[in-house]
């Protein structure tokens, strides 16, 4: 006579990791899900469209949006919160054509993406942090960055072992500063 109860999984999905916001027009803006994909509004949330249903994986780090210069999307999968249920990714990935279409960017090794800041000059310039495998060595781990829209990545903060890069902050009074945060 022992009754049953759940003990987990527990929320296993349905967090989202970020939203970003169109500055000129807040009802469009895109919602990144940790294992749930990129959903898309216009009408500010009345209704989503899917627009990452079709790539390698639906986990989801970082989103970011370059609104100022032809709405270039950058995805970085692999959710970073870290937990037992954190599903890894495959890198990054980018889309000119606000979703429609998606060419894969690098990073395959890097697991979980945590931020992507993108430069305020160039629409091809990004720094991502690269956690790298949660719970072993290797991977792509630390601050990488690229130039030339992903084409090539330059790893700008190299670590080992178990620690990664979670999250990248730019000083809003001088965009050459930026803040690293890592996590082992």
């Amino acid at each position: 006579n022992v009754p049953f109860r759940s003990v987990g999984p527990a929320v296993m999905s349905g967090r989202v990791v970020d939203v970003d916001v169109n500055p000129v027009d807040p009802l469009e803006f895109y919602v990144a899900y940790a294992t749930g994909g990129v959903w898309k509004t216009v009408n500010g949330g009345q209704s989503f469209t899917s627009v990452f249903d079709h790539e390698a994986v639906i986990f989801v780090g970082d989103i970011a949006v370059d609104w100022a210069r032809g709405q270039r999307l950058w995805v970085g999968t692999g959710e970073a919160n870290a937990s037992r249920s954190s599903e890894a990714g495959v890198g990054v990935f980018v889309s000119d054509a606000k979703g429609d279409f998606w060419e894969h960017r690098g990073l395959e090794d890097s697991h979980h993406i945590g931020r992507i800041l993108l430069d305020p000059e160039s629409r091809d310039g990004a720094l991502v942090a690269a956690l790298g495998p949660l719970y072993s060595d290797g991977g792509q781990r630390g601050v990488f960055k690229t130039t030339d829209g992903g084409a090539t990545w330059r790893n700008t903060l190299p670590l080992v072992g178990n620690v990664g890069a979670v999250d990248l902050a730019r000083d809003p009074s001088n965009p050459n500063v930026v803040y690293a945060a890592t996590w082992e």
